[in-house]
């Protein structure tokens, strides 16, 4: 090889060693930075597409499974409420038995009467208490109820349940309490045939089974044998009960149901981010050898250049 002081060949094939080095270099110092092999399109045009295009499905999913805990929410709190309901149902066929056991004390009868009606009254603000976000699924009744001033805007919940648009609706149980009482009517107590004629919102002000009157209370049913009204009584208490069981188990499915969606909601979350990351993610380990590597290979590349420029300087040796 020649030597010119026009052309230096091996400092140039230093300088475009070096360059290349330092370019890796900086390749790699990025994604050790970033935690990612594919940062921007200009990476992997094709990884950064596919990988972006999952991203929207994890954004998705994510509000997929933000839908499902809110719906998870609200019959949880429905079902608390129907089972407190039970309890007082239970309470409501202890008094009604008593009725029978005073039958002529107008008096005791009168009590009994209070007691009952104040038992209405805790059931129709319980399931007017079931309320999240103005979503009510049981004071509805069969004829409404949404419009009753304490912030009761629907009476059904529609969720979605995957990224491809698909919903469940939940109606308000109405119907189903309806359908075993035979009873209809603006509220809860209505629908159980334990209170006609109530208004949405409004606390019930008497029952079916006595009548109040100024010396105490008689059975609302006058006309049959009283043994007879009281045996019917504990009848409608029980199917009252019986609806309200309905309810429960109905929940507790859908309840099932939804916590099955969530599970497998966040397992398709995690599968899509698993997904994202393999296009994605650098290899920390391999990225942190190789950043090792290419900061020795900067440093002899540097001293490389430095030695090749210096070869001109021998040019001067021949003219001493």
């Amino acid at each position: 090889m020649s030597l010119s002081i026009n052309t230096n060949q091996s400092s140039m094939v230093a300088l475009e060693t070096l360059n290349t080095t330092q370019g890796d270099l900086a390749k790699t110092e990025n994604a050790v930075s970033t935690g990612k092999k594919v940062a921007n399109a200009s990476d992997n045009p094709a990884a950064f597409g596919i990988s972006s295009q999952i991203g929207g499905d994890i954004a998705g999913q994510s509000a997929v499974n933000d839908g499902l805990s809110y719906a998870s929410q609200i019959v949880s709190s429905t079902n608390s409420a129907a089972n407190s309901i039970i309890n007082i149902l239970q309470n409501v066929q202890n008094a009604v038995t008593t009725v029978g056991n005073n039958l002529g004390n107008s008096s005791s009868l009168g009590q009994l009467d209070k007691e009952l009606t104040g038992y209405m009254k805790s059931i129709d603000t319980i399931a007017r208490n079931a309320t999240t976000k103005g979503i009510n699924l049981l004071a509805g009744g069969t004829t409404g109820g949404t419009a009753d001033g304490l912030g009761i805007t629907a009476s059904s919940l529609t969720f979605v349940t995957g990224l491809q648009g698909d919903t469940q609706t939940l109606s308000g149980y109405g119907a189903l309490v309806s359908a075993t009482t035979g009873a209809k009517g603006a509220t809860l107590t209505d629908v159980l045939g334990l209170t006609t004629n109530g208004v949405a919102g409004s606390d019930p002000t008497s029952n079916v089974f006595l009548n109040a009157s100024a010396t105490g209370a008689s059975l609302a049913d006058s006309s049959s044998d009283p043994k007879k009204a009281v045996a019917d009584m504990i009848g409608r208490v029980q199917k009252a009960i019986v609806a309200m069981t309905n309810v429960t188990s109905d929940l507790g499915s859908n309840q099932q149901t939804i916590d099955s969606m969530s599970s497998y909601g966040q397992k398709s979350s995690d599968s899509l981010t698993a997904a994202s990351g393999a296009l994605t993610d650098a290899d920390m380990s391999a990225e942190s050898a190789k950043l090792t590597s290419l900061q020795t290979k900067q440093s002899l590349g540097i001293k490389s250049l430095s030695i090749a420029n210096g070869q001109s300087q021998n040019i001067l040796s021949l003219f001493q």
